[in-house]
């Protein structure tokens, strides 16, 4: 492998070890793991390879696609549009996008979807892998579409619908999409590497993924399971890679550095503030991670307590040991995590997936360190 870089005081020196760990043992390609203090960086660890055949090493510029870890950024720019007035947690989607009041959901609040509560998990078909780049068709179809399961009584974990959703909510209530206002608003103005939507310029930086070894174990499969995994258009497809990446699908094909996620997620971390700057108002980041439901997820194999679009902490012990950390993982081990009682924030990258949904061992390893450290 290539020599790790970056930096890690002595006082984190676990960290760095734990990183190495996932080397020695075969585990990575490429990885990057940062850590933040209030907003600081204070370990950035890198190494490996950002291609396939392992001649381009993993670096600072390097970007990696985070597939669900995503989420965790589209829930922040709802929070902003919450905060600024246009739009409340409790609104009635239907009052906004008056088509989704279709089929039983006109009650369906704009909490309910971003906790994964409104049916709507994957597509009923038949569709091609391709429609998922027609945003108006996908939002159409959501909108028409019955529940799987009548909203509000359980949460189903919504692997790329969400994405639609959730962006179009926020597109409704802002006049403009989650990749053109967070470029706006947030990665520019604070200098975070981060997208959803990748400009031409900027695919030459992205590492190559390693695709996983197996399917993921979701259990007895059920309709929702299948139509939000296992259906052939589950998932987008059908279109060059570079097609992909220039889509702005907010709930799968984000891409980032792992300091550019930390401090992102620093901004929930340290009640709304980052750089000096009030992102969001005095209370909303602990009003967005505020649990909604709790309960066995209808899609994923796991009890989840969800937020307004993160993870909770409490009961799966992704993201260290606090109760109240929240953030969100990505298939194949990417995450990105925020502890608003100790200030601290943190995201790992990497190019090579594992078959894990949530908590992978190898950011749980580092994770774990760092606050032994801490």
């Amino acid at each position: 492998m290539s020599d790790i870089t970056g930096f890690c005081p002595p006082r984190f020196a676990p960290v760095r070890e734990a990183f190495a760990a996932n080397f020695a043992e075969d585990l990575e390609l490429g990885a990057r793991f940062a850590l933040a203090v209030d907003g600081d960086i204070v370990v950035d660890l890198m190494g490996g390879f950002a291609d396939r055949a392992q001649t381009i090493p993993f670096g600072p510029d390097t970007l990696t696609p985070l597939f669900s870890t995503t989420k965790a950024v589209a829930s922040l720019l709802i929070a902003r549009v919450v905060g600024q007035g246009k739009l409340s947690y409790d609104t009635r989607v239907a009052d906004l996008w008056p088509a989704f009041g279709a089929a039983g959901k006109g009650e369906v609040t704009v909490e309910q979807v971003m906790s994964h509560q409104d049916g709507l998990c994957g597509l009923e078909g038949p569709m091609a892998p391709v429609d998922w780049m027609d945003w108006d068709g996908i939002c159409a179809r959501l909108a028409a579409m019955a529940p799987l399961w009548p909203p509000g009584t359980a949460s189903g974990y919504h692997p790329v619908t969400f994405g639609y959703t959730a962006g179009e909510i926020f597109r409704l209530a802002d006049g403009r999409t989650m990749g053109t206002a967070l470029r706006e608003d947030l990665a520019g103005p604070r200098g975070l590497d981060l997208w959803i939507g990748l400009p031409d310029r900027e695919h030459g930086r992205c590492s190559e993924m390693r695709r996983p070894p197996a399917l993921p174990d979701l259990g007895e499969i059920t309709e929702p399971k299948r139509l939000a995994f296992l259906t052939k258009w589950s998932s987008p497809g059908g279109v060059d890679q570079a097609t992909y990446r220039r889509a702005e699908i907010p709930s799968a094909n984000g891409h980032a550095t792992a300091p550019a996620l930390a401090r992102m997620m620093a901004i929930l971390a340290c009640d709304g503030v980052l750089d000096g700057h009030r992102l969001l108002p005095a209370g909303l980041a602990a009003e967005a991670a505020r649990q909604r439901i709790v309960g066995q997820d209808l899609v994923l194999p796991y009890v989840i307590s969800w937020g307004a679009g993160f993870m909770r902490n409490q009961g799966l012990g992704l993201y260290g040991p606090g109760a109240e950390t929240f953030g969100h993982s990505g298939w194949g081990g990417s995450c990105a995590f925020a502890d608003p009682d100790r200030g601290i924030s943190g995201a790992y990258v990497m190019n090579r997936q594992s078959a894990e949904l949530i908590g992978d061992g190898r950011a749980r390893r580092m994770i774990e360190a760092a606050y032994a450290a801490i």
